[in-house]
């Protein structure tokens, strides 16, 4: 027995008897099952993930053997258990989250129901990435979309959560068939549907078939991981589930859409062709721009988190685009940093978007509300969850020292060393999405102020916001928790990048550790690749500092360029977080003592004469983001869709209402041309029903006359 099979088995057996109390407990019992088995789950979970990921002992195990189509399997390597151990700490906290907030449907919908969908949903998530064979991941992948289709469509009463669930499931099951389809393709031409197999499929693969499989399993696993164009389900289906499967969908689900394009695209069959690294580069930049955009002008909390996953996923495609594209270009070095800073980024994202969606649903639940134009003045009345949501606004607006800087620094990095690359083609391609992502990073900042500043900052801009109050004790753990995290994540990148680096030496043939984190605090004197000098002239600047008390390489990351450009890029976010806290301890410090003598009297703020600033008078998250309307308009374009006309009075002129929406852009160029093609089809196709059988007679012989032409021509 390794050291996987006995977490494993408790793990599936946590599953059947969560699945078990949940059906025999009543509802009032429910929320603490939940969390109870759910924290379980998680931590076994978490102990398979990190068996593998530190050890590197793969994990293998043969189920039952299916006639004619070979051996069930149950496999972990690194790429499964690194997304195994991010699913894991999702879900922890987010159990915990639950005991609390589920409490919150008690006698409107069954919470039996939610307790049994949301074990199993966690047991298809660990299945999918322990899934060894073709079979055994389509299986675990469609029980996984079910599930999630439960969940999200668990306040069935409403129309726009069945609607909106429906889409979700509708196209995922199109990403599914693209995606099996590529999978089958693939198993042709080794002859079984094993990983293993596969991996060691024929050398000699046409471009043809290689295009086809990267094209339909780009996009298929695209759809689940809300890439442009397929991404219409997902700021639909995000705000409309309950608060912790919102979590649990933006933080891990849509990873899996992620772990299917790289196990088939870096592992199963690499990447051998430059314009298939083109590809996912220029929609990754799409999607993280087009999702930030209408993140931006969004005033709904947790659909504005939905775009901005859209946003997040796009930022780690690129990075996949961009180590796809070193790789075929001959920089294997490259190639393994921008996997690492795409897998990093992926990792945080998971982090602070499953904070960041908790204080949503916190907020929602003490408010009854998410619209940030009736929130405001929250810091006072909550201020533990405003704090834990402050930590996940600075983290995904990738400030330091938090963990969203260190991933989206180091990929704005990358993307610059495309100067390594002959190509002057992919140069500019390079150059355009470089400067996509550096606007997309900026509007995020805008974006996350008028978040957090818009709800928890200024006067409460309702009733219900003036009465709210602060939840209770294990959702503000949950929250912090993983506040936490982000704050760990983003302060020690040199020990997460090793781990890392271990999930990617497979992909790439090579490890970059060395490369990216040099061993300053191993280090005396050159070795390797580092001169005597190189080090020598570090150390003085302070990178051995920590040496002989910490473990570990050092907290410099570094990437050393020619003898013309010796450093490329380097930053320390360790040894910032510490100036940081030295400059604003000593800056408090400062000012206590200087104005320690003075008396400072505290008066109401002018505000125009008025004894109190009505709410409505105060700046709201619309007004906060109309520039960005406006700069953008091209992109958002309203249209026009009802003209009312009104008699105001006999005497009087009739009063004419136009009413506009916004119609997304990716439906408006790619899904409205579709549905307009098609109607033109089927009008066409209903022209040719008349009912007049002389008619039909023609069509007959008009077919039978092409058919002989045909026949006599060839």
């Amino acid at each position: 027995m390794t050291g996987v099979d006995l977490p494993l088995i408790l793990f599936l057996s946590l599953c059947g008897l969560g699945v078990a109390l949940a059906i025999a407990l009543p509802d009032r019992k429910s929320p603490l099952c939940i969390a109870g088995v759910g924290v379980m789950m998680s931590l076994l979970a978490l102990w398979m993930g990190g068996a593998v990921l530190l050890s590197g002992t793969p994990f293998r195990t043969e189920l039952w053997q299916v006639p004619h189509l070979g051996w069930l399997i149950l496999e972990m390597d690194r790429i499964s258990a690194l997304f195994l151990c991010i699913t894991a700490l999702v879900y922890l906290p987010v159990s915990i989250f639950s005991a609390e907030y589920m409490k919150r449907y008690l006698g409107r919908y069954s919470l039996r129901s939610f307790g049994v969908f949301y074990h199993l949903l966690f047991a298809s998530i660990v299945l999918v990435l322990l899934a060894g064979d073709v079979i055994s991941l389509l299986v675990s992948w469609e029980a996984m979309s079910i599930a999630s289709y439960l969940l999200v469509s668990y306040e069935h009463e409403r129309d726009e959560n069945t609607r909106a669930s429906f889409l979700m499931l509708a196209m995922g099951e199109a990403g599914t068939l693209a995606a099996a389809v590529a999978l089958f393709l693939l198993a042709g031409t080794s002859g079984a549907l094993e990983f293993t197999a596969l991996r060691a499929g024929p050398a000699e693969v046409s471009q043809t078939l290689r295009w086809v499989v990267f094209l339909l399993s780009f996009f298929g696993f695209g759809v689940k991981a809300g890439l442009v164009p397929v991404n219409s389900w997902l700021p639909r289906a995000h705000p409309v589930a309950p608060g912790n499967v919102s979590a649990i969908l933006s933080a891990v689900i849509l990873n899996l859409g992620l772990y299917g394009i790289i196990r088939v695209n870096g592992d199963l069959l690499p990447v051998a062709h430059t314009g298939q690294g083109i590809v996912a580069l220029v929609v990754g930049s799409l999607s993280a721009l087009i999702g930030i955009l209408y993140a931006t002008i969004e005033n709904d909390m947790k659909r504005m988190l939905a775009h901005s996953s859209i946003e997040n996923m796009g930022i780690v495609t690129a990075g996949f685009g961009a180590a796809f594209i070193f790789s075929t270009a001959g920089h294997p070095v490259l190639s393994g940093v921008a996997f690492i800073a795409a897998l990093y980024h992926m990792m945080n994202h998971s982090l602070y978007k499953a904070l960041l969606f908790l204080g949503a649903s916190a907020v929602d639940s003490r408010v009854g509300g998410r619209s940030m134009d009736h929130l405001g003045g929250l810091m006072r009345r909550m201020p533990w969850t405003a704090l834990c949501f402050l930590v996940g606004a600075l983290s995904i607006a990738a400030l330091p020292p938090f963990n969203g800087f260190v991933s989206e620094w180091l990929t704005l990095q990358v993307l610059l060393r495309s100067a390594e690359i002959s190509s002057t083609g992919t140069k500019i391609v390079f150059a355009l999405c470089g400067a996509g992502l550096a606007l997309t990073a900026a509007l995020a900042v805008t974006c996350f102020v008028k978040a957090f500043a818009m709800s928890f900052l200024g006067t409460a801009r309702s009733q219900d916001a003036t009465k709210a109050t602060e939840v209770q004790r294990p959702m503000i753990i949950s929250m912090a928790t993983l506040a936490l995290l982000c704050l760990l994540f983003g302060i020690l990148p040199t020990y997460v990048i090793p781990v890392l680096d271990r999930v990617v030496t497979p992909l790439v043939r090579q490890s970059v550790v060395d490369d990216l984190v040099p061993p300053f605090m191993l280090l005396s004197g050159g070795k390797g690749r580092y001169s005597d000098g190189f080090v020598s002239e570090f150390h003085d600047l302070g990178a051995q500092i920590g040496q002989g008390v910490l473990p570990g390489r050092g907290l410099v990351v570094l990437h050393q360029g020619s003898a013309k450009n010796p450093v490329v890029f380097a930053m320390s976010t360790s040894y910032g977080a510490i100036v940081l806290l030295l400059l604003v301890g000593g800056s408090f410090l400062l000012i206590r003592r200087l104005t320690r003598a003075r008396k400072v009297t505290v008066q109401p703020a002018w505000d125009g004469g008025l004894r109190r600033l009505p709410p409505e008078m105060t700046y709201t998250a619309t007004g906060f983001s109309n520039p960005v309307r406006v700069i953008f308009r091209a992109v958002f374009r309203a249209s026009s869709v009802a003209e009312t006309r009104e008699a105001i009075a006999e005497h009087f002129r009739t009063a004419i209402k136009d009413s506009s929406r916004e119609v997304h852009i990716v439906d408006r160029a790619v899904f409205l041309p579709l549905v307009r093609a098609t109607q033109w089809l089927t009008a066409w196709l209903g022209w040719m029903h008349s009912g007049r059988v002389n008619v039909y007679a023609a069509f007959v012989l008009i077919t039978l006359l092409v058919f002989l032409l045909i026949h006599v021509l060839s």
